[in-house]
């Protein structure tokens, strides 16, 4: 007779349990191909468990093909093919450790997420929605948020959008991967030069030719464009020089694009302009429905929330619709549903001006720390009123792969402006100073680091 000793373990019901020993014997072969098993009132006598939970655990080894039935006879056991178990190869080298850096000025901070709220928010979801959060969703997205991103970008960038052409997914990049199969592969893109690399690299992934566009103090340079047919530029806040173009730019570049263009407005910083408001979105200055907005929560909420946003251009939302609409929408309902309400409830707007106070007042005490440091009359601050980041110019002879080299050995992690230039040559001696998660006691030490290296 088998015999087992079946324990109730928290979450494992006795039947589950069963299965695995029989299971595990039967792939041992401990239970020989052929060999009848007990009946199952045999067996719930002899394990002192229920008829029922015996009949559970066979009739899910006689679905998973370990056992079969002879009729009026039982069951027996399957000839089960049992494969050697690999073993699993030791690590040729030990896995690195992320090093610890005195100061990280290449990464945004992420304090001040409005947990309980987020919570609250959720909870509601789960009760109002329940098994509806399981159903397909519309390829765009709900419609709750759109229309809620929709009154979000009329009160606050005074962009007129129609929900229907609003288009919801997991991240910019995925929606880039889109605008490339709908603008079509054959075109030209001209991205900033310099310019933030990952958007280049997600063109060329696609296979898309890109082209550089030069810049100047006030932006994208139209003359530089060249043969290029799509513009992806960031005329809020560029990164890395910190840029805001000025509304006569943004025109000049307007009457670029004409009938047979397009430009990709990434408007993702958008909503930290500090001392003035925000100059028009592009597309809000578009008469001839040639500007693609688009925009993320992942800077304004947290880098985990991946739920981002393009407004398109009625020609090309029916264009998607006709040729891309098999696409599923990738951002799960659950979180629609919380960022619709958190923006309806007006949570979004609070967090948001509660945040450009809190990144302010840590911008101006960075600020007031690098001019109140002993080698201040060697620094000089740029393009600080916008953004989460500013550049910060070193009087230096050494080249910025020097100087960062030397920073990263008193554990300090910057990038070099230079390193944001592909074809172009960079001034020597600018880095790029991300303060959101700059602490002023890490600053301090950081500071007193520097001075000690200079004195070597």
């Amino acid at each position: 007779m088998v015999t087992y000793e079946l324990k109730k373990a928290p979450g494992v019901p006795l039947y589950e349990a069963l299965y695995r020993h029989l299971r595990e014997d039967i792939l041992a072969g401990k239970l020989a191909p052929g060999e009848k098993l007990p009946s199952k009132r045999a067996l719930a006598q002899n394990l002192e468990v229920s008829k029922i939970t015996v009949e559970t655990a066979y009739n899910q080894l006689l679905s998973e093909g370990y056992l079969y039935t002879r009729e009026k006879v039982g069951y027996f056991v399957e000839r089960v093919e049992r494969r050697p178990r690999e073993a699993v190869p030791e690590p040729t080298a030990p896995a690195e450790t992320p090093r610890q850096w005195l100061l990280d000025l290449t990464e945004n901070g992420t304090e001040g997420f409005p947990f309980s709220v987020w919570m609250k928010l959720q909870r509601e979801v789960m009760l109002d929605y329940g098994q509806a959060l399981l159903r397909p969703l519309p390829n765009r997205g709900i419609p709750e948020l759109r229309r809620a991103i929709a009154r979000h970008l009329a009160d606050f960038r005074g962009m007129g959008v129609d929900p229907e052409n609003i288009l919801l997914g997991a991240g910019t990049d995925f929606l880039y991967n889109l605008l490339i199969q709908l603008l079509g592969r054959e075109k030209i893109y001209a991205v900033e030069e310099p310019g933030y690399g990952k958007i280049r690299r997600i063109y060329a992934a696609g296979g898309v030719q890109c082209v550089s566009a030069s810049m100047d103090s006030l932006g994208v340079l139209p003359g530089s464009l060249g043969r290029a047919q799509v513009l992806h530029c960031s005329p809020s806040h560029h990164y890395p020089t910190g840029l805001v173009t000025p509304v006569n730019r943004r025109l000049e570049l307007l009457s670029w694009v004409g009938t047979d263009k397009w430009i990709i407005e990434d408007d993702y910083d958008s909503e930290f302009r500090f001392d003035a408001h925000p100059v028009p979105a592009m597309q809000a200055l578009d008469g001839r429905g040639r500007v693609i907005y688009m925009n993320t929560f992942t800077k304004t909420l947290a880098p985990s929330i991946r739920i981002s946003y393009m407004v398109l251009p009625g020609e090309l939302m029916a264009e998607f619709q006709r040729r891309l609409g098999f696409y599923s929408c990738t951002v799960p309902s659950f979180e629609q549903y919380t960022l619709a309400r958190f923006l309806e409830r007006g949570y979004f707007e609070k967090h948001i001006n509660r945040m450009r106070k809190s990144y302010k007042s840590r911008r101006n005490a960075v600020i007031s720390m690098l001019k109140q440091c002993s080698f201040s009359d060697k620094l000089t601050i740029l393009e600080q009123d916008a953004g989460l980041h500013f550049l910060l110019r070193v009087d230096t002879p050494l080249s910025d792969g020097e100087l960062t080299a030397r920073l990263a050995r008193v554990g300090i992690r910057v990038h070099a402006l230079s390193e944001f230039y592909r074809e172009g040559t960079a001034q020597r001696g600018y880095l790029v100073v991300n303060y959101s998660g700059i602490r002023e006691e890490d600053l301090a030490k950081a500071l007193r680091a520097v001075e000690n290296l200079m004195k070597t």
